[in-house]
């Protein structure tokens, strides 16, 4: 295949590179209302069309010099370019072909997508053309940096967060909550799942990490909530069967036979009904870092209105973005990448992790945030770190075989403690305790 500039079309049907529409709708809502120029973020460059870069350019011009921007301004300042940007009927039906000026910074938006694909394609074909390590390495660090353009949001000042946190006290019923997660007592401790928190949930292998996350990802999406399970250790099907355990009350074991009752059968068929109308997205084919924050924001692009959770499974199988000679270093990038965009798009991430061999050495095996492998990074990034902890994991003859503690061992903005829940482990449900 040849990767030339001129033989890129290949790209075109994989993402989308030029944008008219949304140029012309920009370039259409200045002409409609020129006082809207200074609140674009958009530049000449971030534009495909050569017409549309030129108008830009005058209508920069235009205020720059002070004046009101509108057709005949532009035209004045476009001088003997006027014929190449399309001439003066050109600029009439830029303004026409825009019904409403509301709308104007999510064209911009799109404008800014575009570019950034353009640029991407440019990087990877340069990239093709002459593959070498080094270069790779060029490649996703001009990946990443493009990415960031046009995704910077202006940063509020002191007055506007004042005025936000007197409203929240005025009006705490209008105030956006956390999510629940629908364990009462958790939800007192923590407020629920933070909107631009990362949240680790950390356990020794086999305690129930996995299945208390899914308990969580069920509750969510119970309360309408759009719930994105990205699992790097076991395959889409194999969680469903286990959420389909869980909310059908079907013995785990059970998948392996497949030897169902009759009633297993009518259970798992009605958790199967009741799992198909929840807004819930598993994947198992995310590996690397950049993958992971790639299809995290495509999530919340493509469905802006939602309440997003998102799980992680597990924080040890990510591949960073750029391999480094220590793993804690290439731990620390990724929950610091993964706590900025949590930030970025306002969503709660939760990351499950393993912990060291440590914690089985000490008499009293509860879990302290020590014990987390590369535990200096992960407790710097962390907003909430959650421990489970089972008594019977360590003593088969305890008698709190169904008792789990769900150790918060750091809250950010809020308390430590622990709430102790029920687990159901042939269903991997997580309950109340009675009376809690």
């Amino acid at each position: 295949m040849n990767f030339s500039r001129r033989s890129g079309s290949w790209w075109k049907g994989l993402m989308v590179i030029e944008n008219y529409e949304a140029e012309t709708a920009v370039l259409g809502s200045v002409l409609l209302d020129g006082s809207l120029f200074k609140d674009l973020e958009v530049q000449e460059e971030h534009f495909h069309d050569s017409r549309h870069k030129l108008i830009f350019r005058a209508m920069k011009l235009v205020a720059d010099q002070g004046e009101s921007i509108d057709v005949i301004t532009v035209t004045a300042r476009l001088g003997d370019n006027i014929y190449q940007a399309g001439n003066t009927s050109y600029l009439v039906s830029l303004g026409e072909s825009v019904p409403t000026t509301a709308t104007l910074k999510h064209y911009e938006k799109l404008v800014y997508e575009a570019y950034r694909m353009r640029k991407s394609r440019e990087y990877v074909i340069d990239y093709l053309e002459n593959p070498s390590e080094k270069g790779i390495e060029k490649l996703i660090a001009n990946l990443e940096a493009i990415q960031e353009i046009g995704t910077v949001n202006s940063e509020k000042s002191v007055y506007d967060h004042l005025v936000e946190i007197a409203e929240e006290i005025s009006y705490p019923e209008q105030r956006n909550p956390g999510l629940s997660t629908s364990y009462e007592q958790l939800d007192y401790m923590t407020g629920g799942l933070q909107r631009g928190d990362l949240l680790i949930l950390a356990a020794r292998p086999s305690v129930g990490k996995t299945a208390f996350a899914l308990n969580l990802a069920a509750g969510h999406a119970k309360q309408g909530g759009m719930t994105t399970v990205i699992s790097l250790e076991m395959g889409t099907k194999q969680l469903l069967k286990r959420m389909i355990s869980t909310e059908g009350k079907v013995n785990g074991r059970k998948w392996r036979s497949l030897a169902f009752s009759a009633d297993d059968y009518d259970k798992a068929l009605y958790a199967i009904g009741e799992i198909a109308n929840w807004k819930l997205e598993v994947t198992d084919t995310k590996r690397t870092l950049l993958e992971i924050r790639s299809a995290i924001r495509k999530m919340v692009h493509d469905h802006p209105h939602e309440n997003h959770l998102i799980i992680i499974d597990y924080l040890q199988l990510i591949t960073p973005a750029t391999r480094r000679e220590r793993r804690d270093i290439e731990v620390g990038e990724i929950t610091r990448e993964l706590k900025l965009l949590a930030v970025e798009l306002n969503i709660p991430i939760l990351l499950i992790s393993q912990l060291s061999r440590n914690v089985e050495t000490r008499p009293n095996k509860r879990p302290m945030l020590s014990d987390l492998r590369e535990s200096g990074n992960i407790e710097q990034d962390a907003d909430v770190i959650f421990f489970l902890y089972r008594e019977d994991y360590y003593d088969k003859d305890s008698d709190k075989g169904n008792e789990v503690e769900v150790i918060i061992s750091k809250h950010r903005n809020g308390p430590t403690g622990t709430v102790k829940l029920v687990f159901e482990r042939e269903y991997g449900w997580f309950g109340e305790v009675s009376g809690g």
